[in-house]
C-alpha cells in the first residue's frame, strides 16, 4: 500500500516568497561560476591552500544544483518548459543521470514512498535483502555516489518487469545515454588532448564526487531507517531557525523541508518553508523536525548497521514471506 498525503490545511499561506528564494537555482549557478574561476586561478598560481576550501565550497553548491535537477524532473525549476527540460538534460549529463529515466523512477518515490515499489530506496525497502547486502550497499553509495546512484536508476531501467515500459520514454532514455557517453567522449578526449588532468581534477572530478556523497547522504537522512506508516514517519525533515540553517536551506532549495515536499509534491523550492508547519507529528510513529543536519545524522547513523525503509519492516517475517507469496 503506498503512503497517501494529508489533506491539505485551510490555512494556506497568502504571501509570495521572496525573490531571493524564488530564483535561488539561478544565483547558485551564477556563484559556482565565480567559485570555479577561482579555483581555476589558484590552480593555475598553484595557491593550493586556496584551490582546496574553494573546491569544497564549490562541491557543496554542485549538490544544490543536483538538487535542481531533481526539481525539474517534478516540472518546476523554470517556468518555461523548454527550459526546465534543458537544465535538467545538462545537469544528468554532468552527473551521469539520464534525466528522463531519474524523472521516470522518481515518479515512483513518490507514488510508491518507502514501499516495495520504490525504485529509488532500493535495495532498502526490499525485506529479502540481506542484511550484509544492504549494509554493503549504503556504504558504497554514501562514500562512492557520482558512481553507485547512476547504477540505481539505470537498475530501474534495465531489470525485468521494469516499471518504466512506454516505448517513446525508453526511447528517450536510451538517446540521452548515447548523447551522454557522446559529451563525455568529447571532454575526456579534449582533456587528455591539451593534458589539462590537473584542472579537470580540481574543477570537475573531486567536487563532482564530493557533491554526489552529499546528495547520497541528504537521501539517506530523508528516508534511510525510518518505517513509519505516514509522510511524517517516513520522512526527516530538518527546519534550523538560525541565519546559518537558513543559508544552508537556500543554498539547497530548501530540500531539508523534506516532508512538506513529500506532501505537496506540486510546490515550487521557495514555497516549502511556508509550510513548516505541517511537519508536526500527530501519531507515535512520525518524526518532528530536526533542528540541524548534526541531530538528523546522529538519528540516520544508528540505523546503518541495518539499513531498512518502509513500515513493511515491521511485519513478523513470516507475515512479509506471506504477503510476497499472495503477491
Amino acid at each position: 500500500m503506498s503512503i497517501k498525503p494529508l489533506a491539505e490545511n485551510v490555512a494556506e499561506p497568502t504571501a509570495k516568497p521572496h525573490w531571493v528564494s524564488r530564483i535561488a537555482f539561478q544565483l547558485l549557478v551564477i556563484i559556482l561560476a565565480v567559485a570555479q574561476a577561482g579555483v581555476f586561478y589558484c590552480v593555475y598560481r598553484g595557491w593550493y591552500w586556496l584551490a582546496v576550501p574553494l573546491v569544497l565550497f564549490a562541491s557543496h553548491l554542485m549538490h544544490g544544483l543536483l538538487i535542481g535537477f531533481h526539481e525539474a524532473s517534478h516540472g518546476l525549476l523554470r517556468k518555461n518548459r523548454r527550459f526546465n527540460e534543458f537544465d535538467g538534460v545538462l545537469i544528468g549529463i554532468l552527473s551521469f543521470t539520464s534525466f528522463t529515466l531519474y524523472r521516470a523512477a522518481h515518479q515512483t518515490h513518490h507514488m510508491h514512498l518507502s514501499t516495495e515499489r520504490d525504485e529509488e530506496l532500493w535495495p532498502f525497502v526490499n525485506p529479502n535483502a540481506p542484511r550484509w547486502g544492504r549494509t554493503l550497499f549504503a556504504f558504497l553509495e554514501l562514500f562512492a555516489g557520482l558512481i553507485v546512484t547512476p547504477l540505481v536508476f539505470m537498475r530501474t531501467f534495465f531489470r525485468k518487469n521494469s516499471p518504466i515500459r512506454a516505448k517513446k520514454v525508453r526511447r528517450r532514455i536510451w538517446g540521452e545515454f548515447i548523447l551522454t557517453a557522446a559529451v563525455w567522449a568529447g571532454i575526456i578526449s579534449a582533456v587528455a588532448w591539451f593534458g589539462v588532468w590537473k584542472y579537470f581534477a580540481f574543477l570537475y572530478l573531486i567536487p563532482a564526487y564530493i557533491a554526489a556523497n552529499l546528495q547520497s547522504w541528504r537521501k539517506y537522512i530523508e528516508h534511510v531507517g525510518l518505517t513509519g506508516s505516514t509522510i511524517r514517519g517516513a520522512t526527516r525533515s530538518i527546519v534550523c531557525e538560525n541565519w546559518r540553517g537558513r543559508i544552508v536551506s537556500w543554498t539547497l532549495l530548501h530540500e531539508p523541508y523534506h516532508g512538506v515536499h513529500h506532501q505537496r509534491a506540486g510546490l515550487t523550492h521557495a514555497e516549502l518553508p511556508q509550510y513548516a508547519w505541517d511537519l508536526q507529528p500527530e501519531t507515535a510513529d512520525e518524526n518532528a523536525p530536526f533542528p540541524s543536519y548534526r541531530h538528523a545524522v546522529i538519528h540516520l547513523v544508528h540505523s546503518l548497521s541495518d539499513p531498512k525503509v518502509g513500515a513493511h519492516w515491521n511485519a513478523t517475517p513470516s507475515t512479509r514471506q506471506a504477503v510476497g507469496a499472495a503477491s
